[in-house]
């Protein structure tokens, strides 16, 4: 049988706890094209915590 275990999407502010960062941040991260993996879902940001790991140990994070 597959595993069809579905991952929740979090909020910016959910995001910026999960990073250790604050939502102002995130925002500028997204304003600013850093590559953070953001998805616009109606007025809203959301994120996969999967896609978040995946873009901070690709050292992505780290590109000023």
């Amino acid at each position: 049988m597959t595993d069809l275990s579905i991952e929740k999407w979090i909020s910016l502010e959910e995001a910026a706890e999960y990073l250790c960062v604050k939502p102002v941040t995130i925002r500028d991260w997204i304003k600013k094209g850093k590559g953070i993996p953001a998805h616009k879902i109606g007025r809203k940001w959301a994120f996969k915590c999967s896609e978040l790991d995946a873009w901070v140990k690709s050292g992505k994070s780290a590109i000023k």
